[in-house]
């Protein structure tokens, strides 16, 4: 079984997605071209992959999702600078 992923997509408005999945290219394209996007992203389009993280269940994935969702827009960013750099690294 494919291992679980938490993304955060940037909006073309500037706000943040977050979701998981177990194919993140499948889902970013689905978001950017398809009627299978959530309904917050399509009317945002397009939309940028900013972070992603692995997660061993789907348990973890949503739980951690759940956290990011809560998290304020300035931690948020602070999270994919960091990720970036990292990624970057």
């Amino acid at each position: 079984m494919s291992d679980w992923v938490v993304y955060m997509l940037q909006c073309r408005d500037g706000t943040f997605y977050t979701g998981i999945t177990t194919d993140v290219e499948r889902r970013l394209h689905e978001h950017n071209h398809t009627l299978r996007a959530a309904k917050y992203t399509r009317c945002r389009r397009p939309v940028e992959l900013v972070y992603q993280t692995a997660c061993k269940t789907r348990s973890e994935a949503a739980c951690s999702e759940y956290q990011i969702r809560h998290l304020t827009r300035l931690k948020k960013l602070e999270m994919i600078k960091h990720y970036q750099l990292s990624a970057n690294s």
